[in-house]
């Protein structure tokens, strides 16, 4: 459908899993891509050029997201690339003259598991600053720059049904994401007057390699209660994503869009 034709995308943490769906189905659908990575450099290379092969544009950034700076200069190096793109084109991965960025997706994050009266601030500190702080900065210069365009830009935040339903041992992480779904709220209602909208993404449990193996019980009570019966696939949150940073979304901004398979709607009582 092109739904992103002449777009120029940045989506953070797109090296694998969730990231990965996100970077692949906004270039289908047109966008040219700048991928994240902080660590997994040869990982995001491979979504680069998996957008390369498929006749899309795509360029690898890497940047440590806990960095003020390195949030601005990350969100600066992808519009300058993204200057003059077009949307699709052939490629080396080199962009045009200008500056042009129409979306951002904030989805870099941390999960690690901590019971809650053996956490530490440092530990805290670690997944907030990842998942909350690296959001803040990214929007912030983001915004600055899609202000200054006609067709204005998007900033989709991925959250997850932990913001409001934390699981043991996830107490910084459900925090976190409950934070970031109140900034995109507040982020919509004062960079809504530049052309910028901004939403988030909550999904569910999302599918990736060995988790069956790793917690089969986990998988098997998610089937049980999903009305749909099956995990997420990373694609099903692109496909959000997609439709947020679209045209179809126009008016929709300061929303959080759950994508769950319908486990949130089952009661828990």
């Amino acid at each position: 459908m092109n739904l992103l034709d002449g777009q120029v995308a940045l989506v953070t943490g797109a090296g694998g899993g969730i990231g990965r769906g996100i970077a692949l189905r906004f270039a289908e659908e047109g966008a040219a891509v700048a991928v994240h990575c902080r660590t997994a450099v040869e990982a995001a290379r491979d979504v680069a050029a998996r957008i390369r092969e498929r006749g899309g544009r795509a360029t690898v950034l890497r940047a440590d997201l806990t960095d003020e700076d390195a949030c601005r200069r990350l969100v600066e190096q992808a519009a300058d690339w993204g200057g003059g793109s077009g949307g699709r084109g052939g490629g080396d991965g080199r962009g045009g003259t200008g500056a042009r960025l129409t979306a951002l997706v904030n989805n870099a994050g941390v999960q690690p598991l901590r019971d809650l009266p053996g956490m530490t601030a440092a530990e805290w500190r670690t997944v907030v600053d990842t998942n909350l702080t690296g959001v803040f900065a990214c929007t912030q210069a983001a915004a600055r720059i899609m202000r200054d365009q006609d067709d204005g830009g998007t900033v989709t935040h991925i959250a997850s049904i932990e913001a409001g339903a934390p699981a043991p041992a996830h107490a910084h992480y459900g925090a976190s994401k409950a934070a970031v779904v109140a900034h995109a709220r507040s982020a919509a209602l004062e960079y809504g007057p530049w052309g910028v909208r901004v939403n988030t993404v909550s999904p569910g449990l999302i599918d990736r390699d060995g988790l069956t193996r790793a917690w089969p019980e986990g998988v098997r009570r998610w089937r049980e209660a999903a009305p749909t019966g099956r995990l997420g696939r990373p694609e099903d949150v692109g496909d959000a994503c997609v439709f947020l940073a679209s045209r179809l979304a126009s008016w929709v901004t300061g929303h959080d869009l759950v994508v769950d398979g319908g486990v949130t709607a089952r009661p828990s009582w």
